[in-house]
């Protein structure tokens, strides 16, 4: 038996040799006790805090292997990718793996090589994961995003109940359940749907004193991105809300001269993303501007700012992104970028994007029509998607369309896949059934079978460029003759550079009708009400912007923060002499618009700024240039 101080000493050598840490983060280390404690565990992070090294740890120093249940395919992917690359045994398992590639993983956590599984909650349903399962030793269940399991979480998810029954099927395994947003309302509810036993509960305040956040009204938002990030060599991040924002703001700031700066969203290939998150990481100067793609899984202490150059929808989700910047511990800025007539457009947005009862069971019937799935049935290939050709036949926007297909994946009715990827190639005849086919397509799957190993077997991820490269033949053709093969059914074949749906459970009528479209509406009804209170947040100039944070996450009697956008407003007048002075000084290097002030300034307020100019060009000790640069006065 182990001794409690070698148990203590191991810990430390574990997080040590794997994470290169000397010492745990606030609350870290109570959390891993009562893991390894077999104790039930509630934790409430704020994102920053380190919660996934709560489970990841002791993971490794318990037998068997933790089951972590995460909703979301790309952060379930990220940590994996992390771990793996620390030394650490880790797999995924998600419906876009044939049964080929989950055999090898099941057997894997059999053999006890794999110590960490992640899986979404609708695996724990599935007969192969149960079956498999069974012969596998378990050291506990992380439940990560623990408040999907909530009906007034920004992010629900049904399938999140499955875990009740589960832990019914294995009451000696205890369970660790871990968020970084939650309010007391959503924190009582995960407790009771989870069943948590008389569980240890570590809550961290919500309060981030590094972090001085500012809202601001402005007109033209790339010009005060670019004022921004022309006075800053730190790193920091840019969230918009589209792709195509994202690369005409990083445009814009090229041309600008701002060569530090790159763009980061969903559009990009698996290859991309890898090699722009990379650089950012390594980086003490670089800038991305992205959509909420890019986040989860940040590990990544010196970001000093995150400027939102619009409001997210929920503030849930801005708490969650703002929370990237300081993690050090430094001080660092979270801007809030708005103008009125951008709110009036989300509202339009949201409402556009939300279809009725008629509408929504129009784009699910027409999914089904269109690649011909009957009552009861489910087929097993995956299907390449045209969401023009929806558009076409129903008559709906884009948005609403977007809108149905992301809430049946989020609730695992399908895999829809809307990102860049690898293709994927099996072939469906036996290797000496080749040679009776015409020459033309005989020839060419030869040349298939030269070039993509293993697809006789399984299906295979591979890249047509590659192929290209190696047989000297145009992308566009082979995709031509892939497809060719795919219609008389030589080849299953899903070019990777469209979008994809696959078909995960039978199609049943009569759930869609009531239970599905209840839900979609509920989940519609639940972003509008978030959007609201967001809403408010943004325009409310009174109240201190991080107590309006804590007040909104149960935190009641916090006292203001004395350096947000308001608090500062408040405190002008003690401070006016000050940033006088400051103004003074810096004019006496060079002229300067109140932007660049701002921004030297440590981001002080343009009305501040503002009052100090008018009250100095009153006194003569400043003049104007032209209607936008001051300078010293030196008649």
């Amino acid at each position: 038996m182990i001794s409690s101080q070698d148990f203590h000493q191991l810990k430390y050598r574990t997080l040590k040799h794997f994470w290169g840490y000397d010492q745990f983060r606030d609350s870290q280390e109570e959390i891993i006790n009562s893991v390894l404690n077999e104790k039930d565990t509630l934790v409430l992070l704020p994102t920053g805090a380190g919660k996934s090294l709560c489970y990841q740890l002791p993971a490794l120093l318990k037998e068997g292997v933790c089951i972590v249940i995460s909703p979301l395919l790309a952060l379930m992917k990220d940590q994996v990718n992390q771990l793996k690359f620390r030394g650490i045994e880790a797999e995924y398992l998600s419906s876009e793996l044939d049964e080929f590639d989950a055999e090898v993983i099941y057997n894997r956590c059999k053999d006890g090589l794999t110590k960490l599984l992640y899986i979404s909650p609708e695996r724990l349903t599935n007969t192969q994961f149960l079956q498999n399962i069974e012969e596998t030793q378990m050291s506990f269940i992380a439940v990560d995003e623990a408040h999907c399991i909530s009906e007034w979480g920004q992010d629900f998810r049904p399938s999140y109940q499955n875990i009740k029954e589960f832990r019914r099927n294995n009451p000696e395994i205890h369970c660790l359940a871990l968020t970084a947003t939650a309010t007391p309302k959503v924190l009582e509810e995960i407790k009771s749907k989870l069943e948590l036993r008389k569980p240890e509960v570590f809550q961290k305040s919500f309060k981030r004193e590094n972090i001085k956040i500012y809202t601001e009204e402005v007109s033209d938002k790339f010009q005060r991105v670019y004022t921004i990030l022309k006075y800053t060599q730190d790193s920091g991040i840019v969230y918009v809300r589209s792709r195509k924002e994202a690369e005409l703001l990083t445009e814009f700031l090229h041309n600008n001269q701002l060569k530090h700066v790159d763009f980061f969203h969903a559009g990009l290939t698996t290859k991309e993303k890898n090699i722009k998150q990379q650089i950012w990481n390594n980086s003490n100067s670089n800038v991305l501007i992205s959509t909420n793609a890019f986040g989860m899984g940040i590990d990544k202490d010196n970001v000093r700012f995150v400027i939102h150059y619009s409001p997210s929808p929920s503030l849930e989700n801005y708490y969650q992104e703002i929370g990237r910047a300081g993690r050090d511990g430094k001080k660092s800025f979270a801007f809030l970028l708005w103008n009125q007539q951008e709110i009036l457009n989300f509202d339009q947005i949201l409402k556009n994007q939300i279809p009725n009862k008629v509408e929504f069971l129009k784009i699910v019937t027409y999914l089904y029509s269109i690649f011909q799935v009957a009552e009861n049935e489910l087929p097993e290939k995956v299907f390449q998607l045209n969401t023009t050709g929806i558009q076409n036949f129903t008559r709906l926007s884009k948005a609403k369309i977007k809108n149905v297909l992301n809430f049946l994946h989020n609730q695992e009715i399908i895999y829809y896949n809307d990102n860049k990827s690898l293709s994927s190639l099996q072939l469906l005849m036996q290797a000496d059934e080749i040679d009776q086919l015409p020459h033309k397509d005989s020839y060419f799957i030869e040349l298939l079978l030269r070039t993509v190993s293993g697809i006789t077997t399984h299906k295979v991820m591979f890249s047509e460029q590659n192929v290209s490269n190696k047989i000297g033949v145009s992308v566009h053709l082979i995709k031509e003759r892939l497809k060719e093969l795919q219609q008389k059914n030589y080849v299953e074949y899903v070019d990777g550079a469209l979008s994809s749906v696959k078909f995960l459970k039978p199609r049943d009528e009569r759930i869609i009708n009531s239970a599905y479209w209840k839900l979609f509406e509920h989940i519609q009804k639940t972003k509008i009400q978030k959007w609201e209170e967001m809403k408010f947040y943004i325009e409310n100039n009174d109240y201190c912007k991080m107590k309006l944070i804590l007040s909104y996450f149960g935190e009641k009697n916090s006292k203001n923060c004395g350096q947000c956008s308001v608090c500062e407003k408040n405190k002008r007048s003690i401070f006016g002499k000050n940033v006088s002075a400051q103004i003074i000084k810096l004019l006496t290097k060079k002229p300067a618009t109140i932007e660049e002030l701002s921004v030297q300034l440590s981001y002080q307020s343009k009305e501040s700024i503002l009052e100090n100019l008018i009250f100095l060009l009153d006194s003569g000790k400043i003049k104007m240039l032209n209607f936008r640069t001051y300078a010293l006065n030196h008649e």
